[in-house]
């Protein structure tokens, strides 16, 4: 399981120029399910992100963790791409859409966070604050 962890001041996501979730300062969490992930995957890796300590302390210092903020989180299979080979990426590493949605679904719960929609095309808007982004993945 991967995401990108991105820190903002506010981010949304829009289905066909709806905005169906948005968040002001916290974290916009682009996340991939890959075929091997588990429940136990998504709850360590939600875990991650909420004890990350990326913002700022009293003495500007990146030694804050998420705590009161905001998160919204977007399902992003194509994090798993793999371009080693040619110019189209292949996305044989990313979990079935069934298993995909599960583990995205039980990440978003776990953090309590806004989401977009599985599955549809999103428009994703966000300024990054810093910009701070950061890859992480558990397995």
């Amino acid at each position: 399981m991967k995401a990108l962890v991105q820190r903002v001041s506010r981010a949304a996501v829009r289905i066909e120029g709806e905005v169906i979730a948005s968040i002001g300062p916290g974290l916009l969490v682009l996340l991939g399910v890959g075929h091997d992930d588990s429940p136990a995957a998504a709850d360590a890796l939600a875990e991650r992100v909420r004890a990350l300590r990326i913002f700022a302390d009293a003495e500007g210092r990146m030694n804050e963790p998420l705590g009161e903020r905001e998160v919204l989180c977007v399902s992003q299979f194509t994090l798993y791409a793999d371009t080693r080979r040619g110019n189209r990426p292949s996305f044989v590493a990313a979990a079935p859409p069934a298993l995909a949605a599960e583990l995205y679904s039980q990440f978003c719960d776990r953090l309590e966070a806004a989401r977009g929609r599985f599955g549809e095309h999103m428009e994703v808007e966000l300024t990054n604050d810093g910009p701070v982004t950061i890859l992480l993945e558990v397995t």
